[in-house]
């Protein structure tokens, strides 16, 4: 699927099968759930297929982003023939571990990856399920980059755009299946 109305078309059947929960988690969000999506195999396979046409012969490893990234990277990973690894907050993975903290709204958090599979120099893609602030994406890029890695790419199932994440991410190329 490399042609942009075939794009377009699944960017609408995938938007078509994304639940949006009002007043969830809190009054005034609207959450994007993807389990439908990850329901219905043929539509979720087309997904992983257009993301794999999309980056093969370009990474070296799938970085999923805890925990909805880890449903994304784990079939592009295995389609690609390539590793995954996880990037987890802080505290999350045995050690030894690299670590990155980065600053929120009203304080700090941290991301990690195993250290046992950073092979410094490998292209990495950085996966996630939604692009909202830049905030964790950024983190994850950044502590990708730390690590000795280079940050092929940044690919989302989904952008909120009103919320500017893409401009919170520099100079990374990042690509949405989904823009609301």
């Amino acid at each position: 699927m490399t042609s942009s109305s075939s794009d377009a078309e699944l960017a609408q059947r995938v938007r078509g099968l994304i639940r949006n929960v009002a007043d969830f988690p809190e009054p005034g969000i609207v959450f994007r759930d993807i389990t439908p999506l990850l329901a219905d195999g043929p539509t979720f396979g087309e997904v992983i297929e257009h993301l794999a046409d999309r980056y093969r012969g370009r990474i070296d490893m799938v970085a999923g982003v805890e925990a909805r990234g880890f449903l994304l990277s784990a079939p592009l990973s295995a389609v690609l023939g390539v590793g995954t690894m996880v990037v987890r907050k802080a505290g999350k993975l045995p050690p030894p571990t690299i670590s990155s903290a980065y600053t929120l709204e009203y304080g700090t958090a941290e991301v990690e990856v195993a250290a046992t599979v950073v092979v410094p120099g490998q292209r990495v893609l950085l996966l996630d399920d939604v692009l909202a602030t830049g905030g964790t994406a950024g983190a994850a890029a950044s502590l990708l980059e730390q690590a000795g890695l280079e940050v092929s790419g940044i690919a989302m199932l989904m952008e909120l755009s009103e919320l500017g994440g893409r401009a919170a991410l520099g100079e990374h190329e990042v690509y949405s299946v989904v823009t609301y």
